[in-house]
């Protein structure tokens, strides 16, 4: 596991190098950073060249691997990063939540356009996909947004202990998953922001997340939303204080046999046999290949370019390959379309290994996606914990986060882009929301303050911190009515932001605001 405070090729966690580093390189290792970022012409270039070739080239990147932006495409995120530091001093700063009328507008739209900017400028169809799933609903432009989300809390709660936040909490971030075993567990089950924090951003945004889905899926009025929120954030100080007088949160482990009645039924939904998955939705009526569909987009010329892939990231990350996973053949490859709300647009592959039997019923998929910066990335208060790439900092994540996790989740380097993985599996699934009733929507807001509760307690134990953090917490915490109202308060008018930013959205995208990006024109 990388040390966080270590950087690889003198890069920081955003991704950009500071120019004095720069000069201090040799060609050999110009030319590596070049090749990463698929510089054109880097073969015949000088040092001189590489360097300035390597520094125009920093910005682009669509919060893939660090700074949003383009030379002559309008970022804030060094302001931000800026204001971050100011609001740790305790500094009087205006926070962009303050905004209102046609400042907050700009804003939104600004934030969306840098945050989608590779997409938007290469006329990615997934991203119009994106834009329009944002549209129709207030919860998926919540989801979506995180960047605007997390710049209206930039440098907040400072003085609050930091822990590995999962970065965003909401309801159906919470699902049944593979352990290393192959069996079901019910936990956080998305890392793609993870990031090091105070604990309350995760509550923060968890609890404005269960507000606006309980009024979207449930149909709920802001009292029951309040009602289903406040459990929410009591669960989780319920189970923080548990482990804080108990510990056992490293074999702490939600499955079939233990979970409580309404996550046991999600468990038991999820169960499917592995070959009638693989044949309804995946393969075709040989089980040789993918089947092509909306979804999938079979590229087989690729094998024996993902044979590698897999060989490198089984080698780069020590995995211990399972059994089940055969000799690890790569049966087929396909692009998968369409999936996901806040990574939709991004690039995603499916890679079908071939399972001991060779007959096709016991296959395995993996999943190959790009990583992008976290949201949180430069609006947390400043933090000593870093890492070089985004796959890196995921699988970081996967691996404190989760007890025994999948253990297909890995980082690789694909064309100069970091990727994450992870397996596929047939009981992987969530809880649909519009099914639960009254008294579920509160169970169920309780378990996942449970489970974000013993995802933030494992922070210690296999995590970057180096000091007993359930103590901290409860201390923190104290008087918990008065924490809890507080939490709730913010979330309050959180939501009622989100809402409307939604209708500044919805009325920019009519107006064909989200087809180009900003530009700085000198």
């Amino acid at each position: 596991m990388p040390d966080p405070e270590k950087t690889v090729d003198s890069e920081r966690d955003d991704g950009e190098i500071a120019p004095d580093e720069l000069q201090q390189l040799n060609r050999d290792q110009l030319y590596e950073l070049a090749k990463r970022r698929d510089i054109e012409g880097r073969s015949s270039m000088s040092k001189a060249e590489l360097t300035e070739a390597i520094s125009s080239n920093e910005a682009n990147s669509d919060r893939s691997s660090g700074h949003i932006g383009s030379p002559d495409t309008a970022s804030r995120a060094s302001a931000f990063e800026v204001l971050a530091e100011s609001a740790t001093r305790r500094e009087f700063v205006m926070l962009p939540r303050m905004l209102e009328g046609n400042d907050r507008r700009l804003h939104v739209r600004q934030t969306i356009r840098e945050d989608h900017h590779l997409r938007i400028a290469n006329g990615s169809e997934d991203a119009k996909r994106k834009f329009k799933k944002l549209a129709n609903s207030v919860f998926d432009f919540f989801r979506g947004t995180a960047l605007l989300f997390y710049r209206d809390m930039v440098g907040e709660d400072a003085w609050m202990p930091t822990v590995l936040t999962l970065g965003d909490v909401h309801p159906d971030n919470f699902g049944v998953m593979p352990n290393e075993d192959n069996v079901p567990i019910f936990a956080v089950n998305d890392f793609d922001e993870a990031y090091y924090a105070p604990f309350t951003w995760d509550l923060k945004r968890g609890a404005v997340g269960f507000m606006l889905a309980a009024q979207e899926e449930g149909g709920y009025g802001n009292k029951k939303q309040r009602k289903i929120a406040g459990r929410f954030v009591r669960g989780y100080v319920e189970r923080i204080s548990q482990f804080a007088q108990e510990g056992g949160e490293q074999n702490h482990e939600v499955r079939l046999d233990n979970a409580p009645k309404l996550i046991q039924k999600l468990i038991g939904n999820a169960m499917q046999n592995r070959t009638e998955w693989l044949a309804d939705r995946y393969v075709d009526e040989l089980k040789s290949r993918f089947r092509c569909s909306d979804e999938l987009v079979p590229v087989s010329s690729r094998r024996d370019e993902f044979q590698s892939l897999v060989e490198r990231l089984v080698e780069e990350n020590q995995l211990t390959v399972p059994k089940r996973a055969g000799q690890l053949v790569v049966k087929d490859v396909a692009i998968r379309r369409g999936q996901g709300t806040a990574s939709l647009g991004l690039p995603r592959y499916y890679v079908l290994l071939e399972g001991p039997r060779a007959d096709g019923s016991d296959d395995l998929i993996l999943e190959f996606k790009k990583a992008r910066r976290s949201a949180l990335a430069g609006l947390v208060p400043p933090t000593s914990q870093r890492f070089h790439v985004p796959g890196d900092r995921i699988k970081h994540a996967q691996a404190v986060q989760l007890v025994r996790g999948d253990r297909f989740y890995g980082s690789i380097e694909i064309e100069g882009s970091s990727f994450m993985t992870r397996e596929r599996a047939p009981f992987r699934d969530d809880i649909d929301l519009d099914d639960l009733s009254k008294s579920e929507w509160k169970s169920y807001a309780e378990i996942c303050g449970h489970a974000l509760a013993h995802a933030h307690a494992l922070s210690d134990e296999v995590g970057y911190l180096d000091h007993d953090i359930e103590p901290k917490i409860m201390q923190a915490v104290e008087p918990s009515g008065l924490f809890v109202e507080d939490i709730l308060s913010f979330a309050d008018e959180a939501a009622e932001r989100v809402r409307r930013d939604h209708r500044f959205f919805c009325a920019d995208r009519a107006l064909d605001a989200f087809r180009c990006v900003d530009r700085v024109y000198r």
